[in-house]
């Protein structure tokens, strides 16, 4: 398995569907089954494109900035920051299990609203 070479496939996957392909993101990306845990968005690669083009028709002006990305095994952590209208703000971690062919077949996320003010001085990256 290609750590690396899975780490750029997350991104890539993310990022396309992110910006409003989610078609081409699973055909390029996706195994033969895709396993969906985030619970506001149905299971199967059916319920992944239906979420992605509804959120670029109601946000296309969002963006997604990817701040760390870790590989270990079959698995691929990515660590974004993104930026929604009204200059709402997130951070998010997700978590792509791959395949042996190197597709994604499963996906974890958390997400946290980041607030205006801090009890510290440090970001959430």
């Amino acid at each position: 398995m290609n750590l690396e070479q899975n780490k750029q496939n997350a991104i890539a996957f993310y990022k396309m569907a992110y910006e409003g392909n989610p078609k081409k993101a699973i055909t390029l990306y996706v195994g033969d089954t895709y396993i969906q845990h985030n619970p506001a968005v149905a299971n199967g690669t059916q319920g992944f494109i239906d979420y992605f083009e509804r959120m670029q028709s109601e946000f296309p002006n969002k963006s997604i900035n990817f701040v760390r990305s870790i590989a270990q095994g079959d698995l691929v952590s990515l660590h974004t920051h993104q930026i929604w209208p009204d200059d709402d703000q997130y951070v998010t971690m997700d978590f792509f299990r791959f395949d042996e062919n190197g597709k994604i077949v499963e996906h974890w996320d958390a997400i946290q609203q980041i607030p205006k003010t801090a009890a510290n001085e440090n970001t959430m990256y």
